[in-house]
C-alpha cells in the first residue's frame, strides 16, 4: 500500500503524462500508473504537491466528470 504524502518525494519525477488538454492556460492534471495498478494524479502547476490516488473505476469516473465540468482542479 502506498502512503503518499509528496508527489515528487514519494513518486518521483518519471513517468508522468497529461492525459487531458484544455485552454485554461497549461494548468493541468498529470497522472502515472502506480505498479500496484492504481493512479495517481496531481497538478502540473504543482508538481511537488500531493497526488490524489485512484483505481482504475475511480479514475474512469472522474475523468467523466472532469469532461462534464463537474470536476476542477486548484491549487491552493
Amino acid at each position: 500500500m502506498y502512503r503518499i504524502h509528496n508527489a515528487v518525494r514519494e513518486l518521483g519525477t518519471e513517468g508522468w503524462h497529461k492525459p487531458w488538454s484544455g485552454s485554461n492556460g497549461g494548468s493541468c492534471v498529470e497522472v502515472r500508473k502506480l505498479p500496484d495498478g492504481r493512479y495517481a494524479v496531481r497538478q502540473s502547476t504543482d508538481p511537488e504537491g500531493p497526488a490524489l490516488v485512484f483505481t482504475h473505476t475511480e479514475l474512469d469516473v472522474f475523468a467523466r466528470g472532469w469532461e462534464a465540468g463537474q470536476a476542477t482542479l486548484a491549487a491552493s
